[in-house]
């Protein structure tokens, strides 16, 4: 039996001239977290708006629930956070959810009751008669999140889910994607933070300009990268420790954060050597341990320099 929720299959979209996505294919198997990654401009956000069938491929097609595109009659199925706000300012926050749940074919009283509950739950709850402007952004997008789940969707497709949240908020938003994952429903999401990526996501795909550059389960893509790599903590001497991590004897490549640093270790070089060498330079510790290469590392090795030279018209466009 096949699994696939979501086949994109060799999409292209062109603007004014531009390739925003090109000969782009993605599969998305029923169940768990799935991660489209990629710098701002990449094109996350056009693929993510011809899955939803609101602009469509100039070529290559896309199957949904074994159908073309996400079409009218497959709405009930799916659930989507566009990255822009979509919600009408003007409106209540209940009455702006129930009317959402109406469209998707939940009755008034149902969409009424199911979004009062998901206003409590996200810390909304006092705010259910206030007018969509009078909330702050983050407010705003959680609103627009519970819209997204207030008929049960099989599909969540969330494009930038966690943008404009603080920390706390973030965790919230995070826990319901991880429990929708787990009651065996499918999350698509798209993301430029590979931190929430690597902590969430089973399989994943990473664009830039519009080119998958990976692809694949993030174990087996952090097997195959490969790479010794010692992730570093500091408590004095950091300026120190710069300079010892310039060694290319000992470091083949270093992303330096000031009190933190994740190295890859020269071929030939031995991590015992790279912390003696620190600890004789007075160099203060509390981590130095040897780990996977971090999916930011091999997003930035992967996509790094491309990434810093984006136009401008594709940032708009993508």
């Amino acid at each position: 039996m096949d699994d696939t929720v979501l086949r994109v299959e060799h999409i292209t979209k062109r603007f004014a001239g531009h390739t925003a996505v090109e000969d782009l294919s993605l599969e998305v198997k029923k169940g768990g977290i799935f991660g489209l990654l990629g710098p701002n401009g990449a094109g996350k956000s056009t693929t993510i708006r011809m899955i939803m069938n609101i602009i469509m491929p100039d070529e290559g097609k896309i199957v949904v629930f074994g159908e073309s595109s996400a079409s009218r009659d497959l709405s009930h199925r799916i659930g989507y956070l566009p990255e822009e706000r979509g919600l009408y300012p003007k409106m209540r926050v209940l009455d702006q959810l129930t009317f959402l749940g109406e469209t998707k074919g939940i009755s008034r009283s149902s969409a009424r009751t199911k979004a009062g509950q998901w206003l409590g739950r996200l810390g909304l709850g006092d705010w259910s008669t206030k007018k969509v402007n009078d909330l702050s952004k983050g407010m705003q997008q959680k609103v627009q999140f519970i819209g997204a789940l207030l008929h049960d969707p099989e599909l969540v497709i969330l494009d930038e889910p966690f943008s404009g949240l603080d920390p706390v908020n973030s965790q919230v938003m995070k826990d319901v994607v991880v429990e929708i994952a787990r009651q065996g429903r499918t999350v698509l999401f798209s993301t430029h933070i590979m931190e929430q990526a690597e902590k969430m996501c089973d399989r994943i795909v990473i664009i830039a300009r519009g080119k998958k550059v990976v692809d694949g389960s993030l174990a087996d893509i952090k097997q195959e990268f490969g790479g010794r790599h010692v992730a570093l903590t500091f408590t004095k001497n950091s300026d120190r420790a710069a300079r010892v991590l310039q060694d290319k004897r000992l470091v083949r490549r270093v992303d330096d954060y000031g009190a933190s640093a994740e190295v890859e270790l020269a071929p030939g070089a031995e991590g015992d050597v790279l912390l003696g060498t620190l600890v004789r330079e007075g160099v203060g510790l509390s981590r130095f341990e040897i780990v996977e290469a971090s999916l930011q590392s091999i997003f930035i090795q992967k996509v790094g320099a491309e990434a810093a030279s984006v136009p401008a018209r594709e940032v708009v466009n993508a």
